[in-house]
């Protein structure tokens, strides 16, 4: 089930004109709602749209017999998993049931893993739905992500409780960070092959490395991070342990992003990849600009996953993200301006996964949903239909997928 986005979710999701909005980005969902005021019917116009819709976001109708599709998971057996987002509820439903036991290798728990809800109190937990995720992994052989353990969004009150000018207060809310982690990577030991353990933890301008808004880093500063690593890494030494973040691809960002780790490294912290979650658009960023965000991981001897990967076919102007204006209209399938779409989005995903199939460091690479029927782009930055996955609104393999498998196809 997606959460809520709040207006700060992400911002470069779009071109180049998006650098101004790394200041207005956010994370994961959770937190404040993002008002749905710019809606397609008041936003700018955009290439032709037609109010004519169908049941189905596929391109066209010469695309292969979706009977001929490669399992993705064994297509990219050789170089990394392939990982879809999804909580409980829906791997049960069509067609997201039949594309995860098909395609994916791995699963990275959408919402159901996050401090909330598990959190419910001080030492009281509500593992219900993730335990539910873990056992679907389990019975059907796919690995699981954990996502995750730190994160501004979802960080409850009760980690926070007290005297904030009591000399003791610091103390009391690393105790806290520390039973709670402690707590969690125990329960699912065994059952999660890496924990997002720091969700968004860089600043989003040059002001800080840090991002210093989080409720996380007002009580501890930046030892927060190191904390939760050391703690995840004592309650399960052989879990890999990330942290994940948004405009990796962003030189200024990454080169904040990397400071941080670099400094981890310097006092010893277990730390063994980051994720990039590539929430982008048809033309931003350059494949270019995502390899070299990974030879920079690769550089500091850490591996690499690809977390939360969707591609927009709005390609929004900043305004859009910042306050709902000049967001590009609904492009409904069956136009020209949807054919356009399908087409660089399918070369925007060929251009990527050329790339992330050229590194070894590249370990796992997860589409956050698994079909255009359930993504959290509907909703944000603006309330129209969107069409981001590799597969279609039915299920059916889109030219983005057809792009990935086989170099011949032309989108």
């Amino acid at each position: 089930m997606r959460e809520a986005q709040p207006l700060n979710r992400r911002g470069l999701l779009v071109g180049t004109a998006a650098m101004t909005l790394l200041s207005a980005c956010g994370g994961g969902g959770g937190g404040g709602s993002f008002s749905s005021g710019g809606s397609s019917s008041s936003s700018s116009s955009s290439s032709s749209s037609s109010s004519s819709s169908s049941s189905s976001s596929s391109s066209s109708s010469s695309l292969p017999d979706p009977s001929t599709a490669p399992a993705l998971k064994t297509h990219f057996a050789a170089n990394f998993k392939i990982g879809m987002a999804a909580d409980p509820a829906i791997t049960s439903q069509s067609p997201s049931n039949a594309l995860l036991l098909k395609h994916a290798s791995s699963i990275t728990a959408e919402s159901v893993m996050k401090a909330d809800p598990i959190g419910v109190s001080e030492g009281v937990y509500n593992f219900t739905q993730a335990d539910a995720l873990v056992s679907f992994c389990q019975t059907n052989g796919i690995a699981l992500r954990g996502h995750n353990l730190v994160w501004h969004q979802t960080a409850p009150n009760w980690f926070f409780a007290g005297n904030t000018a009591d000399p003791g207060y610091k103390a009391l809310v690393t105790a806290r960070l520390q039973k709670y982690i402690t707590d969690v990577v125990t329960h699912f030991k065994g059952q999660v092959y890496c924990w997002d353990v720091v969700n968004e933890c860089t600043g989003e301008d040059a002001s800080s490395n840090y991002r210093t808004s989080s409720p996380w880093y007002t009580a501890l500063g930046p030892d927060y991070i190191e904390i939760a690593l050391r703690a995840a890494y004592a309650a399960d030494p052989t879990v890999a342990l990330f942290i994940n973040d948004y405009s990796t691809e962003d030189p200024a960002k990454r080169a904040r992003l990397m400071a941080i780790v670099d400094d981890l490294q310097k006092k010893g912290a277990p730390l063994n990849g980051i994720g990039h979650q590539l929430h982008i658009s048809t033309s931003y960023p350059t494949a270019a600009a995502v390899d070299q965000a990974l030879k920079d991981v690769e550089a500091r001897s850490l591996i690499n996953h690809v977390t939360e990967l969707d591609i927009s076919i709005y390609n929004d102007p900043a305004s859009c993200y910042t306050g709902a204006s000049g967001c590009l209209a609904q492009i409904n399938t069956g136009t020209s301006a949807f054919t356009a779409a399908m087409q660089a989005q399918a070369l925007q995903y060929r251009a990527l996964y050329t790339v992330f199939a050229a590194h070894s460091s590249v370990k796992s690479v997860t589409t956050w949903g698994i079909a255009d029927n359930h993504t959290w782009l509907d909703t944000y930055p603006v309330t129209r239909t969107n069409y981001p996955l590799l597969f279609d609104t039915s299920g059916n393999p889109k030219s983005a997928f057809w792009a990935i498998v086989d170099p011949s196809f032309t989108p």
